[in-house]
């Protein structure tokens, strides 16, 4: 019940924007709870990345006296991999076009975040 929910607030973001191209939500172990991903991408290796990535910018974030992490962005070739924590224990990660248009995916990704805190709570 809880994963179709969170299938649910993933199809909303997706459908938000052209630009994005898939969202996943993963603990912060890196396992994969619920995902939109394209076909022939592993769920589990997106979840291992995305909690690598993670890690690594909480570390920073601290080290680096900036406090608690909030987001990571990556900007490659082709586009955008976004991370934002979504509660204590998870992350949503959404993949977007290289000419997304960032501010609006974010804000809608914030939403989408808060609605999977709820739910997970």
């Amino acid at each position: 019940m809880q994963e179709q929910l969170l299938v649910s607030v993933l199809s909303d973001l997706n459908s938000s924007s052209a630009d994005i191209t898939a969202s996943a939500v993963i603990s912060s172990d890196g396992l994969p709870v619920a995902t939109l991903l394209p076909n022939g991408v592993d769920p589990d290796r997106v979840g291992a990345m995305a909690a690598a990535l993670l890690a690594l910018g909480n570390r920073t974030s601290r080290e680096l006296q900036c406090d608690e992490l909030e987001q990571v962005m990556v900007k490659g070739k082709h586009g955008y991999i976004l991370l934002i924590q979504a509660g204590d224990n998870n992350v949503l990660a959404v993949t977007a076009n290289e000419g997304a248009k960032l501010g609006l995916i974010l804000l809608d990704a914030r939403r989408a975040a808060r609605s999977i805190v709820d739910i997970l709570h």
